[in-house]
């Protein structure tokens, strides 16, 4: 399929009510996103787990009877090793050692390996952590930005989900919803299309749901070749989060950046995860792949179901490859 011109529109044209959003409108949006936060409860601290804190026990039992097929799928990318457009620095993998390089005549031999990445690029799935945005001189809760030094963080780091985060999955296809493949780069989810989607789908978001926005980059990245994401991509308004807060949403999670480039906003690039991480205490995860989760749930007609997300345990890192695991 050849290759649009990126920022054009396609055949998924932007939602109309989606405007660009001027610093002052997202200045008011931000002060009353933190403020709804802050009297649902979510601990503004550097021991806190921000909106994670609403992934109750309770809830974590309640997504268990999600499950009724048992089938498990992956929601991650392989990862990438070769140099692409929206890949410049992909993740190293070598061999260290393989059998050919110990003697011929021992029985028992190692293969071993060495990976190196840059964890939060445009091609490899991953996680961020609250100490991944810094706004204003803060992060998340009013921590100092002074937190994160060179040797690492040492406040909100992902060591936060070392003990991993289950809860119930919800996944909103908004390209379904709109009738295309994809959302062409430079498009945007609204409120609107989320709300429109769980009318679609039959499922509402809750409470504590881990949500998951498919704009269907990678099917784009996958039929149409790579392009440069970091100019141009599809993502969520940040007008949008207002829905997420409401909701009371713990993860948010896309097969995009969850940001639109260009930004939507005057002056603030990723607002969303601005919004989001800064303000909500939401953990992000990018770049996932719902394209195996995507015909189980059309052919159950069940669009929720079981998310288990384990982090690798990097205990100042800022954020973590990752693997979410849907069971269905």
């Amino acid at each position: 399929m050849a290759e649009p011109e990126l920022g054009q529109p396609g055949p998924g044209t932007p939602n109309p009510d989606g405007r660009p959003q001027s610093r002052a409108a997202f200045d008011a949006l931000y002060a009353r996103l933190r403020q709804q936060a802050d009297t649902a409860g979510s601990p503004a601290s550097a021991g806190g787990r921000g909106a994670l804190s609403t992934i109750t026990p309770a809830r974590v039992l309640a997504a268990a009877a999600e499950v009724l097929s048992g089938l498990t799928v992956s929601l991650s990318s392989p990862i990438e090793t070769g140099v692409a457009p929206d890949n410049p620095h992909p993740a190293g993998h070598r061999l260290t050692s393989g059998p050919e390089a110990e003697p011929a005549d021992r029985e028992l031999h190692f293969a071993t390996d060495h990976f190196a990445m840059n964890v939060h690029g445009d091609a490899d799935s991953h996680l961020d952590a609250l100490c991944h945005v810094v706004f204003d001189g803060t992060l998340y809760g009013g921590v100092p930005a002074s937190t994160v030094t060179a040797k690492g963080a040492t406040a909100l780091s992902v060591e936060l989900v070392r003990n991993g985060i289950v809860g119930r999955g919800v996944l909103l296809d908004i390209p379904r919803l709109r009738g295309v493949p994809w959302l062409e780069p430079g498009d945007h989810v609204t409120a609107d299309d989320l709300r429109a989607a769980e009318a679609a789908q039959g499922v509402r978001v809750g409470t504590g749901d881990i949500l998951l926005v498919r704009v269907g980059h990678r099917r784009r990245r996958e039929e149409a070749g790579p392009w440069d994401a970091s100019r141009s991509r599809a993502g969520l308004h940040p007008a949008a989060m207002e829905f997420l807060a409401e909701r009371r949403v713990a993860v948010l999670g896309s097969d995009g950046n969850n940001d639109t480039a260009p930004s939507l906003t005057e002056g603030v690039d990723f607002p969303v995860h601005v919004l989001g991480i800064h303000a909500l205490g939401l953990h992000f995860m990018d770049y996932l792949r719902f394209e195996d989760l995507m015909p189980l749930c059309e052919e159950a007609d069940r669009w929720s179901f079981l998310c288990v997300v384990a982090p690798l345990r990097l205990p100042a890192a800022t954020g973590s490859p990752v693997n979410p695991i849907a069971v269905l």
